[in-house]
Protein backbone atom coordinates (compact mmCIF):
# COMPACT_ATOMS: atom_id res chain seq x y z
CA UNK A 1 0.00 0.00 0.00
CA UNK A 2 2.89 2.35 0.74
CA UNK A 3 4.00 1.90 -2.86
CA UNK A 4 0.54 2.69 -4.16
CA UNK A 5 0.39 5.89 -2.11
CA UNK A 6 3.97 7.03 -2.77
CA UNK A 7 5.49 8.67 -5.82
CA UNK A 8 8.13 5.92 -6.13
CA UNK A 9 7.86 3.73 -9.16
CA UNK A 10 7.21 0.05 -8.71
CA UNK A 11 10.00 -2.40 -9.34
CA UNK A 12 13.66 -2.76 -8.41
CA UNK A 13 16.07 0.07 -7.68
CA UNK A 14 18.54 1.41 -10.24
CA UNK A 15 21.32 -0.71 -8.74
CA UNK A 16 19.12 -3.80 -9.03
CA UNK A 17 18.32 -2.96 -12.64
CA UNK A 18 22.02 -2.59 -13.45
CA UNK A 19 22.74 -5.90 -11.77
CA UNK A 20 19.94 -7.65 -13.67
CA UNK A 21 21.08 -6.08 -16.96
CA UNK A 22 24.61 -7.34 -16.40
CA UNK A 23 23.29 -10.78 -15.46
CA UNK A 24 21.04 -10.82 -18.54
CA UNK A 25 24.07 -10.22 -20.74
CA UNK A 26 25.82 -13.18 -19.17
CA UNK A 27 22.59 -15.16 -19.46
CA UNK A 28 22.27 -14.53 -23.18
CA UNK A 29 25.86 -15.68 -23.72
CA UNK A 30 25.24 -18.89 -21.79
CA UNK A 31 21.94 -19.46 -23.60
CA UNK A 32 23.57 -18.99 -26.98
CA UNK A 33 26.20 -21.52 -26.02
CA UNK A 34 23.53 -23.96 -24.85
CA UNK A 35 21.58 -23.55 -28.08
CA UNK A 36 24.69 -24.03 -30.19
CA UNK A 37 25.48 -27.28 -28.42
CA UNK A 38 21.91 -28.42 -28.97
CA UNK A 39 21.72 -27.15 -32.51
CA UNK A 40 22.90 -30.34 -34.20
CA UNK A 41 20.23 -32.38 -32.41
CA UNK A 42 17.50 -29.76 -32.82
CA UNK A 43 18.28 -27.74 -35.96
CA UNK A 44 14.93 -25.94 -35.81
CA UNK A 45 15.40 -24.42 -32.32
CA UNK A 46 14.00 -20.91 -32.21
CA UNK A 47 15.93 -17.93 -30.75
CA UNK A 48 15.31 -17.11 -27.09
CA UNK A 49 12.37 -14.74 -26.66
CA UNK A 50 13.13 -11.80 -24.36
CA UNK A 51 11.59 -12.25 -20.93
CA UNK A 52 10.64 -9.73 -18.25
CA UNK A 53 10.34 -11.38 -14.83
CA UNK A 54 8.94 -9.27 -11.99
CA UNK A 55 11.48 -9.26 -9.13
CA UNK A 56 9.51 -6.62 -7.19
CA UNK A 57 6.33 -8.68 -6.96
CA UNK A 58 6.99 -10.10 -3.50
CA UNK A 59 7.77 -6.66 -2.07
CA UNK A 60 4.68 -5.19 -3.73
CA UNK A 61 2.22 -8.07 -3.41
CA UNK A 62 3.54 -10.39 -0.71
CA UNK A 63 3.73 -13.27 -3.19
CA UNK A 64 6.88 -14.10 -5.18
CA UNK A 65 7.30 -14.24 -8.94
CA UNK A 66 7.02 -17.86 -10.11
CA UNK A 67 8.29 -19.19 -13.42
CA UNK A 68 5.68 -21.43 -15.09
CA UNK A 69 7.99 -23.84 -16.85
CA UNK A 70 5.56 -26.12 -18.66
CA UNK A 71 5.19 -23.97 -21.78
CA UNK A 72 8.69 -22.48 -21.89
CA UNK A 73 11.90 -23.50 -23.62
CA UNK A 74 14.76 -24.48 -21.36
CA UNK A 75 16.80 -21.43 -22.38
CA UNK A 76 13.91 -19.14 -21.42
CA UNK A 77 13.63 -20.77 -17.99
CA UNK A 78 17.36 -20.40 -17.41
CA UNK A 79 17.32 -16.75 -18.45
CA UNK A 80 14.38 -15.91 -16.18
CA UNK A 81 15.91 -17.81 -13.26
CA UNK A 82 19.23 -15.99 -13.66
CA UNK A 83 17.43 -12.65 -13.66
CA UNK A 84 15.47 -13.46 -10.49
CA UNK A 85 18.56 -14.81 -8.73
CA UNK A 86 20.45 -11.62 -9.52
CA UNK A 87 17.71 -9.41 -8.06
CA UNK A 88 16.09 -11.47 -5.28
CA UNK A 89 18.46 -14.36 -4.57
CA UNK A 90 15.83 -16.99 -5.35
CA UNK A 91 14.02 -18.45 -8.36
CA UNK A 92 10.90 -20.63 -8.08
CA UNK A 93 9.96 -22.80 -11.06
CA UNK A 94 6.67 -24.71 -11.30
CA UNK A 95 5.70 -27.47 -13.76
CA UNK A 96 9.28 -27.99 -14.87
CA UNK A 97 9.44 -29.98 -18.16
CA UNK A 98 11.38 -33.24 -17.62
CA UNK A 99 13.82 -32.42 -20.42
CA UNK A 100 14.76 -29.16 -18.68
CA UNK A 101 15.82 -30.73 -15.38
CA UNK A 102 19.40 -31.72 -16.24
CA UNK A 103 20.23 -28.48 -18.14
CA UNK A 104 19.03 -26.43 -15.16
CA UNK A 105 21.04 -28.50 -12.72
CA UNK A 106 24.10 -27.94 -14.90
CA UNK A 107 23.42 -24.21 -15.29
CA UNK A 108 23.04 -23.66 -11.53
CA UNK A 109 25.69 -25.99 -10.08
CA UNK A 110 27.03 -23.14 -7.93
CA UNK A 111 23.63 -22.60 -6.28
CA UNK A 112 21.54 -24.50 -3.75
CA UNK A 113 18.76 -26.31 -5.61
CA UNK A 114 15.65 -27.90 -4.08
CA UNK A 115 13.61 -30.25 -6.27
CA UNK A 116 10.12 -31.54 -5.44
CA UNK A 117 9.63 -34.39 -7.90
CA UNK A 118 5.89 -35.07 -7.38
CA UNK A 119 4.96 -31.50 -8.36
CA UNK A 120 7.86 -31.00 -10.82
CA UNK A 121 8.87 -27.90 -8.86
CA UNK A 122 12.34 -26.46 -8.42
CA UNK A 123 13.62 -23.67 -6.19
CA UNK A 124 17.10 -22.23 -6.76
CA UNK A 125 18.79 -20.21 -4.01
CA UNK A 126 21.84 -18.00 -4.02
CA UNK A 127 24.47 -19.22 -1.50
CA UNK A 128 23.67 -16.37 0.90
CA UNK A 129 19.85 -16.54 0.59
CA UNK A 130 17.95 -17.00 3.87
CA UNK A 131 14.22 -17.73 3.80
CA UNK A 132 12.41 -15.84 6.55
CA UNK A 133 9.69 -17.43 8.65
CA UNK A 134 6.48 -15.40 8.98
CA UNK A 135 4.89 -17.47 11.74
CA UNK A 136 1.97 -18.48 9.51
CA UNK A 137 0.78 -22.09 9.58
CA UNK A 138 -0.86 -23.80 6.58
CA UNK A 139 -2.45 -27.23 6.40
CA UNK A 140 -2.41 -29.05 3.04
CA UNK A 141 -4.77 -32.01 2.75
CA UNK A 142 -5.20 -34.36 -0.21
CA UNK A 143 -8.15 -36.67 -0.76
CA UNK A 144 -6.08 -39.35 -2.50
CA UNK A 145 -2.51 -40.12 -3.47
CA UNK A 146 -3.26 -39.05 -7.05
CA UNK A 147 -3.90 -35.53 -5.75
CA UNK A 148 -0.47 -35.26 -4.10
CA UNK A 149 1.40 -33.62 -7.04
CA UNK A 150 -0.95 -30.61 -7.05
CA UNK A 151 -1.06 -30.52 -3.24
CA UNK A 152 2.76 -30.50 -3.16
CA UNK A 153 2.79 -27.56 -5.57
CA UNK A 154 0.63 -25.60 -3.12
CA UNK A 155 2.79 -26.66 -0.18
CA UNK A 156 6.08 -25.53 -1.70
CA UNK A 157 4.66 -22.09 -2.58
CA UNK A 158 3.36 -21.60 0.97
CA UNK A 159 6.75 -22.63 2.35
CA UNK A 160 8.53 -20.15 0.10
CA UNK A 161 6.21 -17.44 1.42
CA UNK A 162 7.50 -18.16 4.92
CA UNK A 163 4.78 -20.45 6.26
CA UNK A 164 5.09 -23.64 8.23
CA UNK A 165 3.23 -26.32 6.29
CA UNK A 166 1.65 -29.49 7.66
CA UNK A 167 0.69 -32.06 5.00
CA UNK A 168 -2.01 -34.72 5.46
CA UNK A 169 -2.44 -37.03 2.48
CA UNK A 170 -4.88 -39.77 1.41
CA UNK A 171 -7.80 -39.00 3.74
CA UNK A 172 -10.66 -38.74 1.20
CA UNK A 173 -14.35 -39.40 1.67
CA UNK A 174 -14.07 -43.02 0.51
CA UNK A 175 -12.69 -43.66 4.02
CA UNK A 176 -13.69 -40.57 5.96
CA UNK A 177 -12.61 -42.03 9.32
CA UNK A 178 -8.99 -41.47 8.18
CA UNK A 179 -9.52 -37.70 8.29
CA UNK A 180 -10.78 -37.13 11.81
CA UNK A 181 -7.67 -37.55 13.97
CA UNK A 182 -5.25 -35.70 11.62
CA UNK A 183 -7.74 -32.84 11.18
CA UNK A 184 -8.27 -32.60 14.94
CA UNK A 185 -4.50 -32.42 15.48
CA UNK A 186 -4.13 -29.80 12.75
CA UNK A 187 -6.79 -27.53 14.25
CA UNK A 188 -5.33 -28.02 17.73
CA UNK A 189 -1.96 -26.85 16.36
CA UNK A 190 -3.40 -23.41 15.51
CA UNK A 191 -3.50 -23.74 11.75
CA UNK A 192 -4.38 -20.45 10.03
CA UNK A 193 -5.76 -21.76 6.70
CA UNK A 194 -6.24 -25.15 5.05
CA UNK A 195 -5.86 -26.19 1.42
CA UNK A 196 -7.81 -29.29 0.39
CA UNK A 197 -6.92 -30.95 -2.93
CA UNK A 198 -9.46 -33.39 -4.34
CA UNK A 199 -10.46 -34.87 -7.69
CA UNK A 200 -13.28 -37.32 -8.51
CA UNK A 201 -16.43 -35.85 -6.87
CA UNK A 202 -14.44 -33.15 -5.05
CA UNK A 203 -16.36 -33.66 -1.81
CA UNK A 204 -13.55 -33.43 0.75
CA UNK A 205 -13.14 -29.61 0.82
CA UNK A 206 -16.80 -29.22 1.78
CA UNK A 207 -16.38 -31.74 4.59
CA UNK A 208 -13.31 -29.94 5.95
CA UNK A 209 -14.93 -26.51 5.60
CA UNK A 210 -17.93 -27.77 7.56
CA UNK A 211 -15.67 -28.78 10.46
CA UNK A 212 -12.71 -26.39 10.54
CA UNK A 213 -12.99 -22.88 12.07
CA UNK A 214 -10.48 -21.40 9.60
CA UNK A 215 -10.60 -20.43 5.89
CA UNK A 216 -10.48 -23.43 3.55
CA UNK A 217 -9.24 -23.25 -0.05
CA UNK A 218 -10.65 -25.94 -2.32
CA UNK A 219 -8.17 -27.18 -4.92
CA UNK A 220 -9.87 -29.33 -7.60
CA UNK A 221 -7.58 -31.76 -9.41
CA UNK A 222 -7.92 -33.35 -12.85
CA UNK A 223 -8.26 -36.84 -11.40
CA UNK A 224 -11.19 -39.16 -12.01
CA UNK A 225 -13.14 -41.32 -14.43
CA UNK A 226 -15.41 -40.58 -17.37
CA UNK A 227 -17.72 -37.56 -17.42
CA UNK A 228 -16.20 -34.73 -15.43
CA UNK A 229 -13.02 -36.72 -14.88
CA UNK A 230 -10.69 -33.88 -15.84
CA UNK A 231 -11.54 -31.94 -12.71
CA UNK A 232 -14.78 -30.39 -13.95
CA UNK A 233 -16.99 -32.39 -11.57
CA UNK A 234 -14.69 -31.60 -8.64
CA UNK A 235 -14.65 -27.89 -9.49
CA UNK A 236 -18.44 -27.65 -9.81
CA UNK A 237 -18.97 -29.62 -6.61
CA UNK A 238 -16.71 -27.25 -4.67
CA UNK A 239 -18.34 -24.16 -6.17
CA UNK A 240 -21.76 -25.56 -5.26
CA UNK A 241 -20.78 -26.23 -1.63
CA UNK A 242 -23.16 -25.48 1.21
CA UNK A 243 -20.29 -25.33 3.72
CA UNK A 244 -19.42 -21.75 4.73
CA UNK A 245 -15.84 -20.57 4.53
CA UNK A 246 -14.80 -22.48 1.40
CA UNK A 247 -13.14 -20.60 -1.46
CA UNK A 248 -12.12 -22.36 -4.67
CA UNK A 249 -9.27 -21.97 -7.15
CA UNK A 250 -9.10 -23.35 -10.68
CA UNK A 251 -8.41 -26.96 -11.61
CA UNK A 252 -4.85 -28.05 -10.69
CA UNK A 253 -3.95 -24.49 -9.61
CA UNK A 254 -1.68 -25.41 -6.72
CA UNK A 255 0.24 -22.16 -7.12
CA UNK A 256 -2.92 -20.08 -6.69
CA UNK A 257 -4.05 -22.12 -3.68
CA UNK A 258 -0.64 -21.87 -2.01
CA UNK A 259 -0.42 -18.11 -2.50
CA UNK A 260 -3.97 -17.48 -1.26
CA UNK A 261 -3.53 -19.60 1.86
CA UNK A 262 -0.13 -18.06 2.63
CA UNK A 263 -1.44 -14.51 2.27
CA UNK A 264 -4.19 -15.34 4.79
CA UNK A 265 -1.81 -17.09 7.18
CA UNK A 266 0.81 -14.37 7.02
CA UNK A 267 -1.76 -11.70 7.78
CA UNK A 268 -3.08 -13.72 10.74
CA UNK A 269 0.48 -14.25 12.00
CA UNK A 270 1.11 -10.53 11.74
CA UNK A 271 -2.00 -9.83 13.82
CA UNK A 272 -0.89 -12.38 16.42
CA UNK A 273 2.46 -10.67 16.70
CA UNK A 274 0.83 -7.26 17.23
CA UNK A 275 -1.45 -8.68 19.92
CA UNK A 276 1.48 -10.16 21.83
CA UNK A 277 3.36 -6.85 21.92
Amino acid sequence: MSQLLSSEKFGPSNSQVEKVTKQKGESMLSNEGWQTSQGSAHPGTSPVVETRPDPGRERRKGAPEIIFGETKETAQIIEMAQSLLASTGRAIISRLPPQSLVPLQEAFRAYAVSIREPSRSMVIYSPDYVRKSTGGHIGVISAGTSDIPVAEEAAIIAEEMGCRVTCIYDVGVAGLHRLMRPLHDLISDDVDAIIVAAGMDGALPSVVAGLAPVPVIGLPTSVGYGMGGKGVAALLSMLQTCAPGLSVVNIDNGVGAGITAALIANRVAQAREHQSQ
